[in-house]
């Protein structure tokens, strides 16, 4: 399937996929769907078999890779990592292994 700019199926063309959202409406739409989409997912996985002893494990690892998301976005790159910003996860470690002194 061609489109009318030359482009096929999986071209972009002049689509910016990387600008940032900047509406607090837009913002908080996405916020609200990333909080549904979490509590559909939890109530779905403890829905098949409850137990307290599940509900307690699951808030537990939900907040620990909360703080390690933080950790790992916000103190490493305002205390540790200042020379250097991240295009992700995979990207911080790869500069991790690959030692700090190649760029």
């Amino acid at each position: 399937m061609a489109l009318p700019d030359g482009g096929g199926i999986g071209y972009l063309g002049r689509m910016n996929l990387g600008r940032d959202l900047e509406k607090p409406g837009s913002l908080r739409l996405k916020g609200g769907l990333f909080l549904v989409l979490g509590l559909g997912a939890a109530g779905l996985l403890l829905a098949e078999d409850f137990s307290w002893r599940k509900v307690v494990l699951f808030g537990l690892a939900v907040w620990a890779f909360c703080r390690c998301y933080y950790f790992l976005f916000y103190v490493l790159e305002a205390y540790a990592g200042r020379e250097r910003r991240y295009a992700g996860l995979l990207d911080a470690l790869g500069w991790a292994l690959r030692g700090r002194e190649r760029r």
